[in-house]
């Protein structure tokens, strides 16, 4: 059974309650394949009122997490365990991307910074960060919605984390392409009726649809991806 342990740290650790206890993350908690901890940065904070950020050198407005209780909050995690990996979560990270999800589900242990205000100080980045993720060309309040967003994505595909463990593997980006169209009960809706394939009951021949079904949507939402496929298979040869 492959558990995951994921440390969060943020300077709104409260953010993560609801999330963590309901829905997915949590019943991958409840069935012990993730344990997930949140950190207050704030108790690693600087002075009477724990302060974790400051006003950047050379002026210009927004506030930077000031590199002290960043570098005491992952060392003190660093000093209990090993770490596969120290995310942090930015604009002009690497997309994430269903692949890099897969790889890290694989991994034991995972520090995640959520980034909040202008910036974090470049020394954070340097020494302490082994990966830099984007969710996508836009910029957030803070790392905490991109880090639910995360670890959704890396839990739900664990085995066991999901009743039906095959559905996680049928997902769209899991083969390249986005996934096919679905149907359930009635057939027929207000004169729309579902392909009449999908009643058969024949399953090689509802496999053969689902595959074209799925190429079909790619081609029209999102071509980008099957340029892609065709670069990967050109680098193989």
């Amino acid at each position: 059974m492959n558990a995951i342990r994921i440390d969060v740290i943020s300077v709104i650790p409260g953010f993560f309650d609801s999330p963590l206890d309901n829905g997915l993350l949590s019943i991958a908690r409840k069935k012990n394949h993730a344990d997930i901890h949140v950190h207050n940065l704030h108790d690693y904070g600087l002075g009477k009122y724990k302060q974790v950020d400051d006003s950047p050198f050379g002026g210009g407005a927004g506030m930077v997490l000031r590199p002290e209780p960043v570098f005491a909050c992952i060392e003190a995690l660093k000093a209990e365990r090993e770490y596969d990996a120290v995310i942090f979560l930015s604009p002009d990270g690497k997309l994430f991307e269903q692949s890099m999800a897969n790889r890290l589900s694989r991994m034991q242990n995972v520090i995640i910074l959520c980034g909040h205000y202008k910036a974090v100080d470049e020394r954070i980045r340097q020494n302490l960060i082994t990966m830099e993720i984007s969710i996508g060309d836009v910029v957030v309040s803070g790392g905490e919605i991109p880090a639910l967003l995360l670890m959704d994505a890396v839990v739900r595909v664990i085995p066991g984390v999901l009743g039906d463990s095959e559905s996680a593997l049928t997902d769209s980006f899991q083969n390249g392409l986005l996934d096919c169209a679905y149907y359930t009960r009635p057939s027929e809706f207000r004169g729309m009726k579902v392909p009449e394939v999908l009643l058969t009951g024949h399953h090689s021949r509802i496999e053969h649809w689902r595959s074209e079904n799925a190429l079909e949507r790619t081609q029209q939402r999102r071509p980008d991806l099957l340029d892609h496929i065709v670069l990967e298979e050109l680098k193989k040869k």
